[in-house]
């Protein structure tokens, strides 16, 4: 439809628009609330059309914290970007918790000696490093 033939154009002027004295149709009168009320009412044919997941709960919130753990084979990458400190007979100690892992895993190969400090470390890990001639230091 064209501009000038809408009932917006032959009506400007008449201050109503043609919805009465009192000022119809103006206000918050006319949507039917704020925001989102009526949702479960007058508004509930645009809540099905456009917001049908709306109401009711969604998923879930996981109470458990996720473990950061990291491998064995991954401990010499430490030592080659210098994130480690020496011990008084010069083996490097690296502080997993201060690096912000939980947990030392055993996939890989190590063939360096180094000290571990960590809060968990599984039996394969602690025996690879040990085998290598270091030791695993378990804080918690």
């Amino acid at each position: 439809m064209p501009h000038r033939k809408r009932k917006t154009r032959k009506l400007r002027g008449s201050r109503t628009m043609g919805w009465g004295r009192v000022g119809q149709h103006r206000k918050s009168g006319m949507k039917g609330g704020r925001g989102k009320a009526g949702m479960h009412k007058h508004k509930w044919s645009y809540t099905v059309k456009y917001e049908p997941e709306h109401f009711g709960k969604h998923g879930f919130k996981s109470l458990k914290k996720p473990i950061k753990e990291i491998n064995v084979g991954d401990l010499e990458r430490f030592i080659e970007n210098g994130r480690y400190s020496l011990d008084n007979d010069g083996t490097p100690i690296i502080d997993l918790i201060k690096e912000g892992y939980d947990k030392l895993i055993g996939r890989g190969r190590i063939n360096v000696k180094v000290k571990v400090l960590t809060k968990a470390a599984s039996e394969r890990a602690t025996e690879k490093i040990r085998s290598a001639g270091g030791e695993v230091i378990l804080k918690r």
